[in-house]
């Protein structure tokens, strides 16, 4: 499973029915899982963990090491979960000390060419990266969000769950769970209805969070006023809930 002209270190840990295309390269304390397909021409180093039936294509280079001045090659990882499709020129970097020492991305991941995650972000599941999306360090992304093309996340910015934002969206503050942004810099345009409709979501859990977000951006209300409203509302609502604590847990400050 493994080509000819492929360079494949000693010291990596590949499952047997793991398929490695011709000219890549998977360096030393790289592990990787069950049924991953890694195609030509790609760069594996280590440390690196990759998961179950990952496909990584060609020219993308993961595990690299981080673009931080402060980095002095310790022994950082990097962590792929299972069923990613990572696509064309995709660049991965290991974490750094200040990060806790890993980079991690989880699973059922759907990402596009050109794709930037860098040193220790953590990435959640069943995301969807479009072409050109850029993860500058340390920045955290929960489930089920959707990156236009070309959106750039500042440094430590924190993305719940279901958020989307538009193409070429300049993130620089956390974007609260189900809400939509767009621009440069980013400002809140509603909610991702569409995005909810698709997961699944029921029309009176969808009515609670639109109430839920007009609370906070609509009412001309401080954000402490807004979060004491949404009290009795989160109690009563799972996802207002998880909405509100996002919003009272950042420390950068959101989208608003």
């Amino acid at each position: 499973m493994i080509h000819s002209s492929a360079f494949v270190d000693a010291g990596a840990e590949l499952q047997a029915d793991v398929e490695v295309g011709p000219f890549s390269v998977i360096g030393r304390g790289v592990e990787v899982g069950s049924g991953t397909r890694i195609d030509s021409h790609v760069v594996i180093e280590g440390p690196t963990r990759i998961g179950e039936r990952n496909r990584i294509h060609s020219f993308s280079v993961l595990g690299g090491a981080p673009q931080d001045k402060k980095y002095r090659d310790e022994s950082s990882t990097l962590e792929i979960g299972d069923r990613n499709v990572i696509r064309e020129y995709c660049t991965f970097n290991r974490g750094t000390e200040g990060g806790g020492m890993v980079t991690r991305v989880g699973n059922g991941n759907w990402i596009m060419a050109y794709v930037h995650i860098a040193h220790d972000c953590k990435v959640g599941s069943e995301n969807v990266m479009a072409n050109g999306t850029t993860l500058a360090g340390h920045v955290e992304v929960e489930d089920c969000v959707t990156f236009g093309a070309f959106t750039a996340v500042h440094q430590f910015c924190r993305i719940g769950a279901h958020a989307f934002s538009a193409m070429g969206t300049v993130v620089l503050k956390d974007v609260p769970p189900f809400v939509t942004v767009a621009g440069n810099s980013a400002s809140p345009r509603g909610l991702n209805t569409e995005g909810l409709r698709r997961r699944g979501f029921r029309s009176e859990v969808v009515r609670a969070i639109k109430s839920a977000y007009k609370t906070v951006y609509k009412r001309g209300l401080t954000l402490d006023t807004a979060m004491e409203q949404l009290g009795a509302a989160a109690r009563e609502s799972a996802e207002v809930h998880r909405f509100r604590e996002f919003v009272r847990a950042s420390e950068r400050g959101i989208v608003r």
